[in-house]
């Protein structure tokens, strides 16, 4: 049984009868079942007793049924096994709605006991409770952006840099072990509001989260005062032409779609998102295995769902402004063998006719034939801040077309 159910109406009666015997659990049973009239309680009159056998076959019916029931659902009858539902869109107003619990059923009045012999029934049935249920709702976060990617390649650190998110940073795998969610705001110019005009802000690396706690308690105990999150006067002179959010999702790893690590836990929480945004390490010594694992992944997951990437931000790329010419050149190799990897997926999962997700994508086509939209790679250095402004160019184009808007 699964531990988080909740007694229904027959169990909570079981419970509340524990530990009473003889008078005292029939005195308990009549109550939560008679009423009678005041200064007639007749408990023992004869037509009182047969009305109470009327009730109790009643009541032995409805047992012998639920139990036929549990049977069946214990033998996997479709038919009474919990239901499943999906809310993706607001339930239209002339919807007749879905019954989840219905209410308990009326008790039966005097006149319902009324007899050629008593005349003038005293006693009454109080109504049944009403049915109990438990209830698993499981959200399933909207952001118009989902980060993907492996353990430490990150993601936390990239939705810090582009919003005003304190996502949790720190130099080992799974820091995140729920979406945090972040909002762009992207002015008329093409800036956003993450970035602070002073250069030595644009110079200060975005730091492990202990550390910068660390540093913010000596400046507090020094007499100072921590640093601020105080927005910038940019967004006054400029109008806001975009806003957008960002999920920044637990790592996923090999076999997610198995439930392996996080799994599901992190493949539901991107389901919803309007793109997606593939992250690998460039300083790994593959990120085009990654890159192709995390495909693989989706695609096992649901069907489809790796349509909605259209960019690899090929992360920690700061080593390309590196002064050694020779892990700059290291560095230029793995970008072109990552982007030659994925033209190679592009090639290995053609447009899927069949698929609802690709059908979308092909009235929206103007190739022929129909193709997926091109996935592009931008190297950007999330903690120095470096390429940033392209990556949010593209992510603003990716939720302008996903939300069925012409750009201006």
């Amino acid at each position: 049984m699964d531990h988080r159910r909740s007694k229904d109406q027959y169990e909570a009666e079981e419970e509340s009868l524990e530990g009473l015997e003889g008078e005292e659990r029939l005195k308990k049973i009549r109550s939560l079942r008679w009423v009678h009239y005041p200064q007639f309680d007749s408990w023992d009159g004869d037509f009182f007793q047969e009305a109470e056998e009327e009730l109790m076959k009643e009541e032995r019916a409805e047992a012998r049924a639920r139990e036929w029931q549990k049977a069946q659902r214990e033998a996997g009858d479709p038919a009474y096994q919990g239901l499943e539902f999906e809310f993706t869109k607001p339930t239209p107003s002339n919807d007749k709605g879905i019954l989840v619990a219905s209410g308990g059923a009326g008790g039966y009045g005097n006149p319902h006991f009324l007899t050629l012999k008593n005349r003038s029934p005293k006693f009454a049935t109080r109504g049944k409770p009403g049915g109990r249920i438990t209830l698993e709702f499981e959200l399933k976060l909207l952001a118009d952006i989902g980060l993907v990617g492996f353990p430490n390649a990150g993601k936390s650190t990239i939705l810090r840099a582009l919003t005003r998110s304190r996502a949790e940073v720190a130099p080992y795998a799974f820091t995140t072990l729920n979406p945090q969610v972040g909002t762009v705001r992207v002015w008329e110019d093409g800036r956003y509001e993450a970035v602070d005009h002073r250069l030595e802000a644009q110079s200060t690396p975005i730091e492990d989260s202990v550390l910068e706690r660390e540093k913010q308690e000596e400046i507090i105990k020094s007499g100072g005062y921590p640093s601020s999150s105080k927005k910038s006067d940019h967004g006054r002179l400029q109008g806001e032409a975009l806003r957008f959010t960002i999920a920044d999702n637990p790592g996923l790893i090999a076999r997610a779609s198995e439930n392996v690590g996080l799994g599901h836990a992190f493949l539901k929480s991107i389901e919803r998102s309007l793109a997606l945004v593939y992250v690998v390490d460039l300083s790994g010594d593959a990120p085009w295995d990654e890159l192709r694992i995390l495909k693989n992944e989706l695609e096992k997951y649901k069907p489809g769902l790796s349509s909605n990437a259209r960019v690899v931000l090929a992360n920690k790329a700061d080593l390309l402004d590196d002064s050694d010419p020779e892990k700059v050149a290291i560095a230029k190799q793995k970008l072109k063998r990552l982007e030659d990897a994925v033209r190679d997926i592009e090639k290995d999962y053609p447009l899927d006719l069949t698929s609802p997700a690709d059908q979308d994508l092909a009235l929206t086509s103007v190739s022929e034939p129909f193709s997926r939209p091109p996935i592009d790679v931008v190297p950007i250095s999330a903690k120095y801040k470096l390429n940033l402004e392209l990556a949010v160019e593209h992510m603003a184009r990716y939720v302008t077309e996903a939300r069925g808007l012409q750009p201006e």
